[in-house]
């Protein structure tokens, strides 16, 4: 790692102390980080008598971290500096399209009609039974429009469905418009959401902790002080206003859950079905169109061969 440093350790050293991402990227933090001096390490060269010029470069560069108190903290705060714009904004992208599924969905009017019709048309395919007078249906059920089949396996659920709706309703065929944030959001967990706020969070309470600690440390810490004490007053209200979106994500997620009558099923299992209907929809009615094409060819090169 020493040989791919190119500037003398002082001098990387006041770099990282002043926190200076001009000089000192992500990498090279993590590398120093990595390359920390053990406590066995540090009392070794703490007993070592001799002449320092005489220790190589690795002792040299272990030297340079000692002369700053607690040199990890003040590395991996820095590290915390470099990341926080972007693992914010990344983070802030995430929730918001979370948020905007959840509204999509639940706003949706040609999704809640289409719904409707998926009810009608299992009531009167169970006519005369006792689930021919449901009030809804399970969410996986739109899924299984998709490989029930007719009695001649022609025709699926899902294509019956297209093919009525485009006879009687087209203005609802395009119900996916209204849901440009579904896909997006099936790949985002609400568990991975969570330990990405608890990281930020956690990398506050370091930053603020090293903070304090730091004001005792003397004129060897008197820059990164400055610099630290900044970024903490920019970092904290960014994280609070972060932490209560954060919590809208939640109430949104459990609200969309509700919305489709799963009260036990994972916000994941919702956006994920949802967004596999929408594709199996779209598919279906494709071929629905393709067929209907071909059909009227071959009747019109039959009246052309008559």
């Amino acid at each position: 790692m020493l040989k791919r440093v190119t500037m003398p350790l002082p001098d990387m050293m006041a770099s990282a102390l002043a926190m200076d991402e001009s000089i000192l990227d992500a990498d090279q933090i993590k590398n120093l980080i990595k390359f920390c001096p053990t406590k066995e390490e540090m009392d070794l060269l703490k007993n070592y008598t001799g002449d320092k010029k005489m220790l190589g470069q690795c002792e040299q560069f272990f030297l340079e971290l000692m002369k700053v108190p607690r040199v990890e903290s003040k590395l991996c705060v820095f590290l915390f500096k470099i990341q926080f714009n972007t693992q914010l904004s990344e983070f802030k992208n995430s929730l918001n399209t979370v948020n905007n599924a959840c509204d999509e969905v639940q706003k949706s009017i040609k999704l809640k009609e289409i719904l409707r019709r998926i009810l009608y048309l299992e009531n009167t395919l169970n006519q005369g039974t006792n689930r021919g007078l449901a009030v809804g249906f399970k969410l996986d059920n739109l899924l299984k429009l998709t490989y029930t089949r007719s009695s001649d396996s022609k025709m699926t659920l899902m294509h019956y469905l297209c093919k009525v709706l485009a006879s009687k309703s087209p203005a609802l065929l395009d119900f996916y418009v209204d849901l440009v944030s579904l896909k997006s959001a099936t790949k985002i967990q609400l568990k991975s959401l969570a330990e990405k706020m608890q990281a930020i969070t956690k990398g506050l309470n370091k930053a603020k902790q090293e903070l304090v600690a730091s004001a005792n440390d003397g004129p060897v810490s008197e820059v990164f002080l400055k610099t630290l004490n900044e970024f903490v007053c920019f970092a904290e209200p960014e994280v609070a206003s972060v932490n209560n979106l954060y919590d809208l994500v939640g109430r949104n997620g459990y609200a969309l859950v509700r919305y489709v009558g799963e009260d036990r099923c994972p916000f994941e299992q919702v956006t994920q079905t949802l967004y596999n209907f929408v594709r199996h929809f779209r598919k279906a009615h494709k071929e629905n169109y393709k067929q209907a094409e071909l059909e009227k060819k071959e009747a019109q090169t039959e009246v052309e061969m008559e």
